[in-house]
């Protein structure tokens, strides 16, 4: 298995890299294929045919790998542009830390389910899981807590559209 390990990892991760253009899961593949070999060592009925068998199943990886790249790539919600420059970096990074300030004036709980929805984009159901809450209380404190939020943010001045 060695011998097999040393003189095929190379060219299957050039292979892997060249089916799937990522060199980094290539190695993860050709690595999940040398293990999967190992476990079924005993059981190979040719062991010379060892080689084939670690071909096919970095090609078959590597048609995964593609396949589920591709349903990612359909699926990804589209990042919200970059601000244009530095200065409105330099606004938008002020409106954050209104927007932080003002949270932190929120009661524990309230603050712990608005972080949890709008910035970790977690369901309600999701966020009762987590907190020991049920729906009920997490929309309840969602909906004190933006109420709150927006008050706070009108006594400093700032109301985010």
């Amino acid at each position: 298995m060695t011998m097999l390990y040393g003189s095929h990892w190379a060219p299957l991760v050039r292979l892997a890299t060249m089916l799937t253009r990522d060199a980094s899961v290539a190695e993860e593949l050709v690595q999940d294929a040398f293990v999967a070999l190992h476990r079924r060592w005993g059981s190979l009925a040719d062991p010379a045919a060892a080689h084939g068998y670690l071909r096919t199943s970095v090609v078959n990886a590597s048609r995964s790998a593609l396949r589920h790249r591709g349903v990612e790539e359909r699926y990804r919600q589209p990042a919200p542009p970059e601000p244009a420059g530095p200065e409105e970096r330099a606004v938008r990074s002020s409106e954050d830390a209104r927007v932080l300030a003002a949270l932190r004036t929120l009661p524990r709980r309230q603050q712990e389910v608005l972080v949890l929805r709008y910035y970790s984009d977690m369901s309600e159901f999701d966020i009762a899981q987590t907190l020991g809450l049920s729906r009920g209380a997490v929309k309840s404190h969602a909906h004190r807590g933006l109420a709150s939020l927006k008050a706070a943010l009108e006594r400093l001045g700032e109301v985010p559209e």
